[in-house]
């Protein structure tokens, strides 16, 4: 527990089998549950993450078809939730997220201080040295349409290392998120719809020469997402608007 809180982190993977026991068994202290949900892997996550579970208070949920990383962290919430998770974060089975981190991802929450927190790469000193080029460049352009169309400001959209606030998660329609890529974007949008409070915590990026999955088409259907996530913000307030009486 961290004051009295407790703490849950989801786990999504796919073919993670290379980093998986890693993430887990680095996984600080303070965590009451880990939650792995394997997306249908290739590989041997699933076996990996049970040889890590060992040593942690691991569940491991394989999911019978790929359904997106997206989809992947609804279940997990889901199952966060029916465990009695007060705060729920999420990590990525990847290792491209410092434990070390997770203290001050979850804190804002735990301290009432914000209902979802996420984490901000771009201002860590060391992103422009050990990020991708193109990546950098992407989450910058994305980032900016994304706090356009949710109307505050927003360093990093993309992070998917975040925390959220139980209260905050049982007002959301998990069902309606969008399952794959462009989930941060779509989340970002129903959390300020729900009115959840929303802050930003530097996080160190860690990246160890992976290739990105990321394709043209995949920034075209997020810079899709981020208009339908702009699109339902002024619908709202126009209905809201119109409710309101006017003398």
């Amino acid at each position: 527990m961290l004051e009295a809180q407790r703490v849950f982190v989801v786990v999504p993977a796919y073919n993670e089998a290379a980093r998986i026991r890693e993430v887990l068994v680095t996984m600080p202290s303070f965590v009451d549950g880990i939650i792995v949900v394997d997306d249908a892997s290739l590989d041997a996550t699933a076996r990996e993450a049970h040889a890590a579970s060992a040593a942690r208070l691991v569940e491991i949920i394989t999911l019978p078809t790929n359904g997106g990383v997206g989809a992947a962290i609804v279940r997990g919430y889901r199952e966060a939730l029916a465990l009695g998770a007060d705060v729920v974060a999420v990590m990525a089975g990847d290792g491209q997220m410092d434990p070390n981190d997770l203290h001050a991802v979850v804190a804002p929450i735990v301290q009432a201080r914000a209902d979802y927190v996420k984490g901000n790469r771009l201002r860590h000193p060391e992103v422009w040295r050990s990020m991708p080029t193109e990546r950098l460049l992407g989450s910058l352009v994305l980032s900016t349409l994304t706090a356009i169309s949710i109307g505050q400001p927003l360093g990093d959209s993309q992070c998917g290392y975040t925390a959220i606030a139980r209260p905050l998660l049982l007002r959301l329609d998990l069902s309606a998120l969008w399952p794959r890529y462009g989930y941060p974007n779509d989340l970002l949008g129903a959390v300020r719809a729900a009115g959840g409070r929303i802050l930003e915590v530097t996080v160190r990026p860690v990246y160890r020469g992976e290739q990105s999955g990321m394709r043209v088409w995949h920034a075209a259907l997020i810079v899709l997402l981020i208009g339908r996530v702009t699109w339902r913000r002024v619908a709202v307030g126009h209905a809201a608007s119109r409710a309101t009486p006017h003398h």
